[in-house]
């Protein structure tokens, strides 16, 4: 066989390959950063709500979850999903759920820094409000783990107040190792929770369930019962136990099922299959069958929406730390790629109109952060009532706008890096994907907001913790001031036709957040940024986009608070 050589000519070889393919104008990965200590409204609001002894731990959190390593994990979680293997290969079910090492990873990192129950854990001034921060540089980075991290959080309260069966689940809740061996619980050096609530009959009519739960007769106490039914949405199905509702005969009831029983051999717990989620790929969600499947009834029978109501309340605040949390990364991924691009001459951050827009998203991320670290504040011990009653209402207000604004906030993160982030390789897409969940989970808007209404209703006294909340700022904006009066007088007028109170049930919300929102930015944030925001959402000139300021808004020093170059 002949060859033909070809001469070597200016254009061949491997170097000029690389001088025809030179990679110029695009941003550095956004990587090796302490993402608490470049998050300046973060690291303030957890010094002014308390919470200054965490710190240190926190500080720790910012560079783990800002390196290179814990990003290309959170990459590999969505990248290979959570896969289901309902049966071995003899035939055996045995409804496990594999996931790629580095889920194991984020899970781990996430429990060790107490982002589950580091705030029951560790009790004292900051508590929640440090858990809360913990939770949120998490869930900045890789949002599927955020899931059974709130979950676990959250049915701390539920199973202290019923120490008959806590005593055997909350030392490892408390844990922080995390072990995901399916083994039996009191095995195990740590545990997590997840729930089942909604049936496919009845969604977020839970009083519609059919499950049915039928006492062991051979049980004294009259605790065990074997539960009968489907839940269409189950939570981290691969947690070691969950709280359920389930028609008990004296009404629906709340049950633990634990995936292990006690003596090691599986429950009964028939993962039908895995929910295809239009977010997050690496944690599973499910859709299971019960069938004669154990479970121990928590607190008193035919109570279960009062008990579960408890944990529902944590989950709600968590949304607002998880949305809160996905806007940190959009608004800084956004001000980072416009920082290092150039484009018409200019770079990106020095164009006024790009400015406009990324001040606007830092405005929207900044009023998150500080009501979501209020929140938090709500619920620390030694609140006493008035606490109780601030966060009946302002968790559920909250809850409805934040998460509402999610998704708009993402998508004009994603549209600062063009093309970029529009593609799958950037975390912009993803993020813009994921937010909705929390705008649906725990109630979705309708639901919230006619919460908000029967919480007024069932506790006039959670609407006077509401507004005394925002005398705080009385005087101080003109602008506010009004908005608070219309809002009063128009929710007065609308509570007098209760057709009229569910018609409008969005707008009051709405009101009553931006309320809040604006008078802890008064409160809290520099006064240049806190006049803004209150214009913008407030004022006569507001827009309907992000990127439209109140003439004179010095746009620049709003992105440099928030671009955290380290």
């Amino acid at each position: 066989m002949t060859t033909t050589a070809h001469p070597a000519g200016p254009h061949t070889g491997a170097a000029a390959a690389h001088r025809t393919h030179e990679v110029t104008n695009q941003a550095p990965p956004r990587s090796g950063l302490d993402e608490y200590g470049t998050n300046v409204p973060l690291t303030e609001a957890v010094a002014v709500f308390g919470a200054g002894r965490h710190e240190p731990e926190l500080h720790g959190i910012g560079r783990l979850v800002g390196s290179e390593t814990f990003q290309a994990d959170a990459e590999l979680a969505h990248t290979s999903p959570p896969v289901l293997r309902t049966h071995d290969r003899y035939g055996n079910r045995i409804d496990e759920i594999d996931f790629h090492p580095a889920y194991h990873e984020v899970m781990g990192a996430a429990v060790r820094h107490g982002a589950h129950t580091g705030g029951w854990a560790d009790p004292g001034p900051g508590a929640a409000v440090g858990r809360a921060a913990a939770f949120m540089l998490f869930a900045q980075i890789e949002p599927g783990h955020a899931c059974p991290m709130s979950m676990s959080h959250a049915v701390v309260p539920v199973l202290q107040r019923d120490p008959e069966v806590g005593r055997d689940w909350l030392p490892g809740l408390l844990s922080r190792s995390y072990d995901p061996r399916p083994i039996a619980p009191g095995s195990k050096s740590g545990l997590t929770f997840g729930m089942g609530m909604t049936e496919k009959q009845g969604g977020s009519d839970v009083r519609a369930n059919t499950t049915r739960a039928v006492p062991v007769a051979s049980d004294p106490d009259g605790r065990a019962h074997l539960l009968t039914g489907h839940k269409w949405f189950f939570s981290a199905p691969m947690s070691d136990a969950f709280l359920v509702l389930a028609q008990d005969g004296a009404g629906l009831g709340c049950f633990l099922v634990p995936r292990v029983l006690p003596d090691g051999a599986r429950n009964t717990i028939r993962i039908q299959r895995l929910k295809n989620k239009l977010g997050n790929k690496s944690n599973a969600s499910g859709e299971v069958e019960f069938d004669d499947t154990w479970a121990v009834r928590v607190g008193e029978p035919g109570r279960g929406v009062p008990t579960i109501i408890e944990m529902v309340n944590h989950t709600r605040l968590d949304c607002v730390l998880g949305t809160t949390a996905g806007m940190r990364q959009s608004v800084s991924e956004a001000i980072w790629h416009a920082h290092h691009r150039s484009a018409f001459g200019a770079r990106l951050t020095g164009q006024p109109a790009m400015t406009a827009v990324l001040a606007d998203l830092a405005l929207e991320t900044e009023a998150a952060t500080w009501t979501s670290m209020r929140l938090a504040h709500a619920y620390e011990d030694g609140g006493g009532e008035p606490e109780a009653m601030f966060r009946r209402l302002a968790t559920a207000v909250s809850k409805y706008w934040i998460c509402k604004r999610g998704p708009h906030h993402a998508y004009e993160a994603l549209e600062c890096l063009g093309g970029n982030g529009y593609t799958e390789d950037w975390p912009l897409a993803r993020r813009y994907r994921e937010q909705p969940v929390m705008a649906v989970w725990e109630g979705s808007g309708n639901v919230i907001a006619l919460d908000v209404l029967r919480g007024i209703a069932r506790t006039p006294q959670s609407l006077e913790a509401f507004w005394t909340e925002l005398e705080g700022t009385a005087g101080a904006s003109p602008v506010l001031d009004a908005h608070i009066g219309r809002v009063r007088r128009d929710l007065a007028e609308d509570l007098r036709d209760p057709v009229a109170a569910q018609t409008r049930a969005r707008a009051t919300v709405e009101g009553m957040a931006l309320a809040l929102q604006s008078s802890l930015m008064l409160r809290h944030a520099p006064a240049p940024m806190a006049e803004a925001f209150v214009a913008a959402r407030l004022g006569e000139a507001r827009g309907h986009q992000y990127g439209i300021l109140p003439r004179g808004t010095d746009a620049a020093a709003i992105v440099a608070r928030h671009f955290g170059e380290g």
